[in-house]
């Protein structure tokens, strides 16, 4: 899958009208980025979604959020995580989530590998992410079945289908098998 770059000036409120089309949509130094995504690919991030929302909703500890939440990075990029959280600490003075993009990067970014994916961008976004407050980070590869975990822009952990993801300080007790993300049909 190609990548489509369309250079403008983008305002947040041109980019919230964006339509919801199973596209991912970020913005890099001006460029605004489409990535399309697979059922693979969301199947996973549902599954993710699901156990996090449950978990994080169950003891009120912040927002998940799926890949339509932008996020500000001091750069001026907007990204755009496939799973993120934000913890409840991080939005004090809010009633309720914010309705537009949030500024700061998310307490734990997701992201699922696509077939579009390189090496460089997903690293850039990984160096991104920490520079702007990330405490924790999941790529997870479903080619591979694996997720590495990162504490900084380095991985520091390789967990495979007998491991457990867990939420560490970010959110104390939540556990997944990773196996339960690559379930076949």
């Amino acid at each position: 899958m190609e990548t489509t770059v369309t250079k403008k000036t983008w305002t947040e409120k041109e980019l919230m009208a964006l339509p919801s089309n199973g596209n991912k949509y970020e913005l890099i130094n001006g460029e605004l980025i489409m990535v399309p995504t697979g059922i693979e690919h969301e199947d996973i991030g549902a599954r993710l979604l699901v156990a996090l929302g449950k978990f994080v909703f169950e003891y009120n500890l912040g927002v998940v959020c799926g890949s339509s939440a932008g996020y500000w990075m001091k750069s001026g990029n907007l990204r755009s995580p496939d799973v993120s959280f934000i913890s409840k600490k991080r939005l004090q003075g809010f009633k309720r989530p914010p309705k537009g993009f949030f500024k700061g990067s998310p307490d734990l970014a997701v992201e699922i590998l696509s077939p579009s994916d390189t090496i460089e961008t997903l690293h850039e976004k990984i160096v991104e992410y920490f520079e702007n407050d990330t405490k924790l980070a999941w790529v997870i590869n479903p080619e591979e079945q694996v997720i590495l975990v990162y504490h900084s822009p380095r991985p520091d952990k390789l967990l495979r289908g007998n491991d457990t993801l867990n939420g560490e300080d970010i959110f104390t007790g939540f556990t997944l098998p990773v196996s339960e993300l690559f379930v076949e049909l």
